[in-house]
Formats: structure tokens, sequence, C-alpha cells
């Protein structure tokens, strides 16, 4: 090994802390334990404007604003006490020379008792307006520059905190909720350029009415482009639906005036949904379902206008979707059942047959008619499904009553069915095979279609009213009277029964009071049985409630009585015991 190996190590050249500390370009300060600057060098001073020499003394928390904040000036002083090892904090400072700044606070421990903090500041201003440019693009929308969905959520959650509502001194909230009318017709015939100016210059009209509905309240709403040419006017501290109100006033009458884009002259409308409420108990979403809602009643009830958020409305529309979404599992679960109406002859009294009516028991909304839920099975194409367990469950109860009684003249059921029946399923196919598996006589089922469906009728319907009438099948039309009434074309169809509506039947009650009877009631309604008879055709009358009402039918010829005067609609067994008290009377 070399001898010079083994020679010590040079002793290194003492280390000028003092002077680094000096020179350095990061601001630092050592505090004393009472909070005082002992020291600070060059940067520290330049940063905050004063020299060095002047921080000396002065009180760090408050040259650094850390005194603002009650947690961060806790944890200052807990590190001040030695009981914490570290502190970091974002502070704005505001400059001698009138400029703010944002700056990194750092304090750390030192060895040495008597000195306990030393601070590093770091100016972060430039990161921070980086930061800023950023938000605004990612929270902005880059055509019209207005808060995009984003920012709108987060305002709209922020204001929804029970802080911030009961900070504004109302406690409410209020939403306008806007989309223009036709406006996909703009852009599919004058390009989406066009279009896009026109959204430009909506978004400067809403912000001018923002700012004018702003200079009396306390708070400018908020405007924002949701997406597309949907747009929201958020009023935080709302006062009331008047003030709502009052804002989609001035929105509407903003975009009536026609809009000039480089020669391209344009008049929109706008349809508004508003809704206004207390804040508490009141989410984000909940407030846009409400407001998405509101603004498909504003289309619905005819574009161009503004509508308020109504809870009657709103509970009925959640009511036919929540009936809407449990048609076809109620189908499957057996929810549904029947009753019967007897239908009697007005000469004699006999019980001629029943019309099926059908029930759905709910589990949450009871027992429903069929006003509440057949037109809502017609929209979804469930009337199919649902026609064919009536037809079969109708069937089935009219031939047991043919079997318990085999030396009574059998009664004949009467089935409601739907046109999408006829479009949408092979309903001849189905009455057939029902027919078949019931053993019930083709004579004994007498299918109701109303006067709307069958007058008119061609092609496919025809052939199928044919078909089921070739089958010996009963055809009635229901509700006659309050359709197309084409008497001529009345004559071609495949039609056994009319079944006169009910509002004719009323006309006859004034008999027993005080009114006097008017007597074209009873003129129109003896001329439409005379018709039926003389094309062979039987006639039902509905809503028959008063004996007099019978007296006068029978009188001038109808054949069949319907109604209260009988019996309500019953369940099976209230039909059994009717027909056979008739029976016992009749022996």
């Amino acid at each position: 090994m070399h001898p010079l190996s083994l020679a010590p190590a040079p002793d290194p050249q003492p280390v000028a802390y003092g002077a680094v500390f000096g020179v350095a370009p990061l601001a630092m300060a050592v505090v004393s334990r009472e909070g005082l600057i002992a020291t600070a060098n060059e940067a520290m001073g330049s940063l905050l404007g004063t020299g060095a020499d002047g921080l000396v003394g002065k009180v760090a928390a408050d040259l650094l604003d850390l005194s603002s904040d009650a947690r961060t000036v806790h944890a200052y002083h807990e590190m001040l006490r030695g009981r914490q090892a570290r502190l970091r904090s974002t502070r704005r400072l505001k400059h001698p020379d009138g400029h703010s700044l944002w700056v990194r606070v750092t304090a750390t421990p030192l060895p040495a008792a008597e000195q306990p903090v030393l601070l590093s500041v770091a100016d972060i201003s430039a990161h921070r307006e980086l930061q800023a440019r950023l938000r605004h693009v990612q929270m902005h929308d880059p055509m019209t520059r207005l808060p995009n969905r984003t920012l709108f959520f987060e305002r709209l959650s922020a204001a929804l905190e029970a802080e911030a509502y009961e900070e504004s001194g109302t406690g409410r909230i209020g939403l306008c909720y806007l989309d223009l009318d036709g406006f996909k017709a703009v852009n599919d015939t004058l390009g989406h350029r066009v279009g896009d100016r026109l959204l430009t210059a909506v978004a400067e009209r809403l912000t001018h009415c923002a700012q004018e509905a702003g200079r009396t309240r306390p708070t400018t709403p908020l405007v924002a482009r949701l997406g597309g040419d949907e747009f929201a006017l958020l009023v935080e501290a709302s006062t009331g639906t008047d003030q709502l109100a009052e804002l989609a006033e001035s929105v509407l009458a903003a975009l009536q005036a026609p809009f000039d884009l480089s020669g391209q002259r344009l008049s929109v409308s706008a349809s508004i949904g508003v809704v206004e409420r207390h804040a508490a108990g009141t989410t984000a979403t909940g407030l846009m379902q409400a407001a998405d809602t509101t603004l498909y009643w504003a289309k619905a009830d005819g574009k161009a206008r503004w509508t308020l958020f109504d809870p009657e409305r709103n509970a009925h529309r959640m009511t036919r979707q929540a009936l809407s979404s449990g048609l076809r599992p109620a189908i499957e679960r057996g929810e549904f059942a029947l009753e019967y109406q007897p239908l009697v002859g007005l000469e004699d009294g006999r019980v001629r047959g029943v019309e099926a009516l059908v029930r759905w028991h709910h589990p949450q909304f009871g027992t429903l008619t069929p006003n509440r839920f057949i037109g809502l099975a017609e929209e979804d194409g469930s009337i199919v499904q649902l026609g064919r367990w009536v037809l079969t469950t109708a069937c089935r109860q009219a031939r047991r009553w043919q079997l318990e009684r085999p030396d009574e003249p059998p009664i004949f059921v009467s089935v409601n069915v739907a046109v999408r029946q006829v479009w949408d399923s092979d309903l001849v196919a189905d009455v057939a095979r029902t027919l078949a598996e019931t053993e019930l006589a083709p004579h004994l089922l007498q299918l109701e279609l109303t006067e709307s469906a069958v007058m008119g009728s061609a092609g496919r319907p025809l052939q199928v009213l044919q078909a089921l009438s070739d089958m010996g099948v009963q055809i009635a039309i229901d509700d006659f009277g309050t359709g197309y009434s084409n008497l001529a074309y009345l004559s071609r169809l495949p039609v056994s029964v009319l079944k006169l509506d009910g509002s004719f039947v009323r006309g006859f009650q004034y008999e027993g009071t005080d009114a006097h009877p008017n007597p074209a009631d009873e003129v129109v309604v003896e001329a439409m049985i005379q018709l039926a008879h003389r094309l062979g055709l039987t006639v039902t009358a509905e809503c028959v409630e008063t004996s007099a009402q019978a007296s006068r039918l029978r009188r001038i010829g109808c054949d069949t009585g319907q109604g209260w005067l009988y019996s309500r609609p019953v369940p099976p067994d209230r039909i059994s015991a009717l027909v056979d008290a008739e029976a016992c009377r009749r022996n």
C-alpha cells in the first residue's frame, strides 16, 4: 500500500452557515419562541418589500397572514411550543407596492431551543396563476365563455350546503332551466357555424338579463351553458317565485327580438322550466330533475313560455311512470282481477250477459280502474299481454257459469279490445285458441271496440273483424255516438251490437225532478235505435241509473241496459247470486 494512503485527510474548511443563509435565493427567517423574527435573509426582505433588517422583531404570523386562519394559527402556535413537527400553509399576501402574491409558507423546528422555528417562504404566484387559467378553461364553455356544466354544478352544490344557505338570509334557491325551441332546425338548414353564432348571441342576452336582475338584488344570477342549446340561470338566496317569474319573463322578452348574425336574421324562442324552493333538504340532483321535468311541461304546453314546477303535476307524472314500469311485472305477478257488470234485457229484466272490467290491485296505489292504466298499456304495448289474460279469464268464467246452470239460458261475456291488440297481435288466433281451451261457444263471446277505432276501418282491422264475425263472435261498438258516427259506413261493418254512450242516457234523468225533459234527447236516441234495428243490430244503453231512464228506453225500443240501476261492477260470485235470485223470481 502506498504510504500516502495512510495520511489523514485534511480538515474541512469551516462552513459559513450565516453567509449561506444570507445569500440563499429562498426567502427564510428564524423565529423566536415568542413568534418574533430574530433574523431574515435578503430574499425574505425582498419578497415582503421591507428589507431584511426591517423584519427583525416583527410578528411573523402577522407578516405572513397566518393569523387569519384559526386552524393554521393554532398549528403554528403549537409548533412554537415544540408540540408539532412541521407546518405548511398557502397564503395570499399584499405587497407594499399594491400587488398580491401567493406564497407557500413552511415552518420547521430548529435544534436551538432559544430559536425554535425556521420559516421558508416560496413565491408560487406564477404557479397559481397558471392553475387559475387552466381551471378557467376547464370550467368555462370555450364558445360562449359562460360557466360550463362542471362549474354550474359546483356552484349549485356549494349553494345547497347548510352554511351557504343559512348565511344567505333567505334560505331559498331558484333555477331557470331553458333550451331554444327548434334549434336543431337552425343547425340543419343554416349550418353549425350559424348555430354557434346564435348560441353566443343568446349567451350575451342571458348575461345581460342576469346583470339587470342583479342590480336590484343582493346577488346576480349565475348564467351557465349546460350543453347544446341548454342554459341555466341559478339564483342563490332567492326571494320567492315572483323573482324567478320576473327573471323568466325578462329572458323570454330578451330572446324575442330577432338576431342579426352576419347577414342572417333569425327569430327564436325558448322554453323555460322554473323551480324555486327551500334550499334545506334540496339536492342538486333533485333540483335538476324538477327543472328538467318543468322544462318538458313548458315544451308540451306549447313552447315559447315558462312553466313553474307543480308538485301535484309532478306526483301525477311520477305515478304514471311507476304504473307504466310496473305493468308487465304486475301481469306476471297476478295483480289483475276481473269484475263483471250485468247487461240486462229491458223487456224482461233478465241478465243476458256481463261486461268484463279489469282491475289492478296495485300494492302501493290500491285498486285501480281501467282509466288509470289502459292508456299506459296501449302506449308501451303491454295491452297485448294484458288483453290475452282478460280474454282467457273472462271466457273461462263464462263457461263456468254455463256449467253451473245447465238448465238456464247461458249468459254471454263482453270483453273490451284495444286497437293495438288488432295491429300488434293475431287477435283471431288468440280468440280461436281461447274458445277452444275454455270450450265456450263463440256466440257467448262479445268483443267491444270503440267507435273511433271501428269507423273507417280498412285493411287489417276490417279483415280481423270479419274473421271474428265469421267465427260466430259478436262484435259491439262501444261509446257509440261520440266518435265519427259514419252511419253509411256502419252498414258495411260486421257489427252486431251498438252500445249507446252514457251521455245520451243521462239526458233522460229529468223525469222525477223539477226540470222538464228535453224531447230532443229522446228523439235522437229513438232514431239511433230504429236505425240500428233496421240494420239488424241490437242496442245496449250504458249508464242506466234510474227506473225512469229504463222505462223510457224500453218504451222507445232499446234492447238491453247496463248501469248502476242493475248493479255496479262486482266479483264473479255476486253475478252468480244475481242470476240465481232472478231465476227464483221467475220460477
